[in-house]
Order: structure tokens, then sequence, then C-alpha cells
């Protein structure tokens, strides 16, 4: 009973805790009704007589002893809490707040409105849901004419009327004409659909800028330059381009644009496939029937038009191989542009 009684003694003296409720289990440990100290107290009926005055003072004195030393470490406990509490900042948020990141796209839609916004353009919207006079008929397409099959179209409603999602953002051009006289110089930033696979190269909608400058005596040599400024603005001072003859129902003559490949610096890379120049938009002169449909005088008035798929322009600058990835909303892609302006 000795030994049993001095061995407890020697845990307790050495007994921690770290929190008032780790005290509280030291607590029913020993000296709760069924704790360690209480049985021993019933083990206590056992010992001889002449013991018992002996064995009686050792266990008074350990019931005793770990009272005290259990007490002193609740209250060492709630004075430590105490303490922690008070070092804490209460203005604080109530957990650390991880900063989010701009959206790729949106860093480089932002970085085209300013490009065209030093030249006088301002930014122009209209709806997703369009007739087919805005996206089609105004644009000079013909009802037969074949170059309708160069966009797959979501048609939402075919008679009487076709209502379909806005192949490209040239409809809000053909809006901003019917109701403003020139000058016109405006950007036309938004979300476009196609009826397209989607695919690591394709997607069945995507984002698109566009660009209208229509004034008297507007020429080819003023598109030229818009677009030399703009690749040396968005790809660096040293970016060259070149126009190759194209075909668009709504300019004429038309164009697409090739920029020096960014990556190998016009020598050729896998990444141009060894040209050294990179496609990035088309172009040209607007269309006379385009101005006369949308009520401009074409005899006095001409102009340019260009657009361009964000999600290219997006690809070129950041090397993203794969389009599905904008949409994914994948938190370790969108991180990768907390530091991109």
């Amino acid at each position: 009973m000795l030994e049993k009684i001095n061995r407890i003694q020697e845990e307790i003296a050495s007994l921690k805790a770290a929190s008032a409720a780790e005290a509280e289990e030291l607590r029913i440990k020993y000296l709760s009704k069924k704790g360690e100290i209480s049985q021993l107290m019933g083990d206590f009926r056992s010992v001889a007589p002449e013991l018992k005055r002996e064995i009686g003072q050792k266990l008074n004195q350990l019931k005793d002893f770990a009272t005290e030393r259990i007490n002193a470490l609740k209250e060492a406990a709630a004075n430590s809490s105490a303490r922690e509490e008070a070092a804490i900042d209460m203005t604080r948020s109530a957990a650390p707040l991880e900063v989010g990141s701009r959206h790729p796209l949106s860093i480089v839609r932002g970085e085209i409105i300013d490009i065209f916004s030093r030249l006088g353009f301002s930014i122009a919207e209209g709806p997703e849901i369009e007739d087919d006079w805005h996206v089609f008929s105004s644009l000079n397409f013909a009802a037969d004419h074949p170059a309708r099959d160069m966009q797959d179209t979501f048609f939402i409603q075919r008679q009487p009327t076709d209502v379909l999602l806005r192949t490209h953002t040239s409809s809000v051009q053909s809006r901003v004409m019917e109701h403003t006289q020139p000058p016109i110089r405006i950007i036309c930033p938004g979300r476009v659909y196609r009826n397209e696979a989607i695919s690591a190269r394709a997607h069945c909608f995507f984002h698109q800028v566009e660009a209208l400058y229509v004034d008297e005596h507007v020429s080819y040599a003023d598109l030229r330059q818009t677009l030399l400024y703009f690749a040396q603005e968005m790809f660096g001072p040293d970016t060259k381009i070149r126009l190759r003859p194209s075909y668009f129902p709504f300019t004429e003559p038309s164009a697409e644009m090739d920029i020096s490949c960014n990556l190998c610096g016009g020598k050729g890379c896998a990444f141009c496939k060894g040209t050294g120049w990179v496609e990035i938009l088309g172009c040209g002169m607007v269309d006379p029937n385009v101005l006369e449909s949308c009520g401009i005088d074409s005899k006095k008035y001409s102009g340019f038009a260009l657009g361009m798929g964000i999600e290219r322009i997006t690809n070129l600058k950041y090397q993203v191989k794969d389009l599905r990835m904008f949409s994914e909303n994948d938190v370790r892609f969108l991180s990768q542009f907390k530091s991109a302006r």
C-alpha cells in the first residue's frame, strides 16, 4: 500500500496540463469516485490494524497534495488562456483572408481597352441575345450568302424572325451606327457564342474585342498605324506586324494581321511553327454597303474595323495552351495571375 501511495504521489508531482480541460481530466483520473486515490481508500479496509494510523495519514496527505496540485494546474491554464486572449488584436479579421486574383481574361481585356482608350476609343456594349439584322443582314450578309456558314450559330427562335446568340460583337457596331452619326470611334468588348465542339483549341463561348472608326477621310494607312501601335503596346516595342489579304463580308478590302512571334522574336520556333509570325486578328475597311444599311453616307464617310479574340491574345501573353482552363475556375490556375497587373 505504501509503495502505491508513493508511486501515485510521484506521478501527481510531475503532472502537466496545457488547458483547463486537461486539468479536469487529471482530476477525474485521481480524485473522482472511481479515481485512483478513491480506489486506495477502498483498499484501506484490508490494511493490518497496526498500520492503519500510518497509512491513513499518508492517504490523507496524498489526497490533499493531489487536490492542491490539480487546482494549481487549473489556475495556471486559466491564466495562460487569459494572457493569450489579451494578446489578440480584436480589430483584425476573424481568420486570415487569402487575397484573390483577377482572371487572366479580365487582365488582358483591361489592357486592350486601355490601349485603345489612349487613341480616343470609347466602350460600347450591346445584348448577347440578338436578331438576324444586327448580327448578319446589316453587316452585308445576304440571306443566301455562303459567308453565313462561316459561323455556326445558336438559334433561339427562327420564326417570325431569327433570334440568336450573337456570334461576334460586330452587332454592337451596327447598333451604334444606326443611332450615331460620325465621327464614331468605339471598341466593343463582350462574350460571343458559336456552336463548336469544346476542345483545347475551341469553345462554344469566348470573348472578343472589336474596334470601329468611322469619319471623313479615314484610310487604310490609319488602320495600319492603329494596328502597329496596338501590337507594340501589347507585346513590346520591337513587335512587327504584317497584313495578309483575307475576306470578311463587312469589310473591303479585308486582311488578317500577324505579329512577329513574341517567344522567338521572329526567328522561328515550335510555337509559331517555324514561320516567325503568329496570327492575332482580322481587320479591314468598312464596306460601303454596311455604312448605307446603318444610315451613314458612304460617299462622305469611310472607316475601318478590326476584331480579336481575347483568349487568343491571352494565350500569346501567358502561353496558356488549353482554352478550357479559362472557364473551369481552377484556383491553382487562377492564383498564378495574382502578380499580373
